[in-house]
């Protein structure tokens, strides 16, 4: 299974920024789509999510009203929107696919918001 980021990049601050992750899985409507960031000296924070079948999505506290998962499941991809982007969004972001017995995460793509 491969899962392919991209859309990272330098934005300044109140910037947009939508990133993309391509999965190469069968039954990709079958998991859990989640976005995770880590930023240096930081612990991997889960970002959203979005549950499988088309589910209800979640947010964290941080980035709750400007963040917005979705997915395109004829294409097995799922995306986020990040608007009005903050310093402190800088990280690396992964995106992971998740079901019992099965868990997987993409490279990760760098993000970095400039003041």
């Amino acid at each position: 299974v491969q899962l392919v980021e991209s859309g990272g990049g330098l934005v300044e601050a109140g910037g947009s920024l939508n990133l993309s992750c391509a999965a190469s899985v069968v039954l990709y409507s079958s998991y859990t789509s989640r976005w995770f960031r880590q930023a240096p000296g930081k612990e991997r924070e889960l970002v959203a999510s979005i549950s499988r079948h088309g589910g209800a999505a979640s947010y964290g506290e941080s980035v709750k009203g400007r963040f917005t998962i979705s997915q395109d499941t004829a294409r097995s991809t799922v995306f986020l929107q990040m608007n009005n982007l903050k310093v402190e969004d800088t990280a690396v972001y992964f995106c992971n696919l998740f079901r019992p017995g099965a868990d997987y995460w993409g490279q990760g793509t760098q993000v970095t918001v400039s003041s």
